[in-house]
């Protein structure tokens, strides 16, 4: 009797005890990698480069989507996708984050995903499509590619998902210095060329995620300069394709993810020789590799995610009789838009002045990092005034190219000064006419919405 009762004790008092955490319960981070290979396996036309004159066979190295996923101590889940192409529509983003929330739950505000504009990528569907005049049977082989493209896209994500297991972060930031701006304002107009005095952000954002052991699992970086060094018809993810090769090679069995920034304006120059794209992938990996040898800040705290979108003005529409006109235009770029404004006419009556989906996306990343993700070729001018007026005491990491590519995104001042991004640009992307001077000031404001919600307790 008297066993029993101490038996009986002992059992309660080992009940009120608490009990160790396993590894895999222990509140904190937690991530998972997956990639997919996305290179055609059959020759097709490459995006970016209305001049090609045949689709590529070979490739330089293969092209991939990258998906990172993220749980945080509250439990919440979030995802970056990055990609080896030039762009992405809305169509296809919002397809792939409706697919991936009926999959696993995933918010769409808490699934970003990017591009690494590389100009050696396949033509996908809906996204500078009619910039080429793409031989039918060519033609026919991208849309069978695309669907192929976003369930890769989905495996990818919901993979990343299910690795989920715990990790830590930390942010640094490098610095890179290839980038030069692109718009050189000459007597006769703003041309397409080298302007040393031209502004830039040679900024270099990175996300370490290490696993359990202490080993990184995956590198996150970004960088604002066009991913346009070579013009040839071979796979390849350019500079930025060497920069992960690279890491990958330096850190074996980690994952290196690009993002590009707000690079609409700004080129790697000198170019067009595979030397240079070697070069300059070799100075972005080694700025990763320099901050990962200074010191890194931790993350620590939740992951606050919120998206919006926003009508975006367009300036004076044209009239019928100007898309009439563009129908028996000798560019093949311009005919298409004008059949496609044509048949909206016929169809609706009337052409919309605003693009009404425009994404803007924050994440906050702890007390650390305030991470802004925009849609569209967005010119560095952006990037370096939200640098000026968004409240300090975080990082700032301005991703471009994200959710949605549907045109150039010039600021106040590109758009007075003319030129490529600010107007003829909009032809190969299918908008009727340039944005409004508005343009700017709208994206400004919500951005600084967005982030006042993610930052509200």
């Amino acid at each position: 009797m008297r066993l029993s009762c101490l038996l009986t004790l002992s059992l309660c008092h080992l009940a009120t005890l608490p009990i160790p955490l396993s590894a895999a319960d222990a509140p904190g981070w937690k991530a998972g990698v997956a990639v997919r290979v996305i290179t055609p396996s059959e020759p097709m036309w490459m995006a970016g480069y209305a001049g090609r004159k045949g689709p590529a066979s070979t490739k330089e190295h293969d092209l991939t989507v990258k998906a990172l996923a993220l749980q945080d101590p509250t439990g919440a889940k979030s995802v970056i996708l990055t990609s080896d192409l030039v762009g992405v529509p809305r169509a296809l983003t919002e397809d792939i984050a409706a697919e991936v929330k009926k999959k696993t739950g995933l918010p769409r505000e808490r699934l970003m995903i990017t591009v690494s504009h590389t100009h050696c990528g396949p033509v996908i569907e809906d996204n500078l499509q009619d910039m080429y005049a793409i031989p039918e049977a060519e033609m026919k082989k991208v849309a069978p590619y695309t669907r192929k493209l976003r369930a890769w896209m989905v495996e990818a994500i919901v993979e990343a998902l299910g690795k989920l297991a715990p990790a830590s972060l930390d942010v640094g930031m490098g610095t890179a210095r290839f980038a030069v701006n692109r718009r050189k304002p000459t007597p006769k107009g703003v041309l397409n060329e080298a302007n040393p005095d031209g502004p830039v952000d040679h900024r270099v954002p990175i996300l370490r995620v290490r696993n359990a052991a202490g080993k990184v699992v995956a590198l996150v970086f970004g960088y604002a300069c066009h991913n346009t060094t070579m013009q040839y018809e071979r796979w390849s993810g350019d500079y930025a394709g060497f920069a992960m090769l690279d890491l990958e090679a330096r850190h074996k069995g980690a994952v290196a993810m690009f993002w590009s920034g707000c690079a609409g304006d700004i080129n790697p120059l000198p170019r067009s020789k595979i030397e240079l794209c070697k070069k300059y992938g070799k100075e972005l990996a080694g700025a990763v590799n320099d901050a990962l040898g200074a010191k890194m800040t931790p993350i620590e705290g939740d992951l606050v995610a919120k998206y919006r979108l926003v009508a975006i003005p367009l300036g004076t529409l044209p009239t019928k009789e100007a898309i009439t006109a563009d129908l028996k235009s000798g560019s093949h770029a311009v005919r298409k838009r004008a059949e496609k404004l044509k048949k909206t006419l016929d169809d609706k009556g009337k052409l919309d002045d605003h693009y009404r989906h425009y994404p803007i996306q924050v994440w906050q990343l702890g007390d650390q990092v305030t991470w802004v993700a925009l849609g569209g070729e967005v010119v560095v001018d952006y990037s370096l005034r939200l640098q000026k007026e968004l409240p300090k005491g975080r990082a700032l990491w301005i991703t471009a190219y994200a959710n949605d590519v549907m045109a150039y995104i010039p600021s106040k001042r590109v758009l007075a000064e003319g030129g490529y991004e600010g107007d003829s640009s909009q032809i190969y992307y299918g908008q009727p006419t340039k944005w409004a001077p508005g343009i700017e000031e709208t994206i400004i404001d919500g951005v600084k919405a967005t982030l006042k919600e993610a930052t509200r307790k």
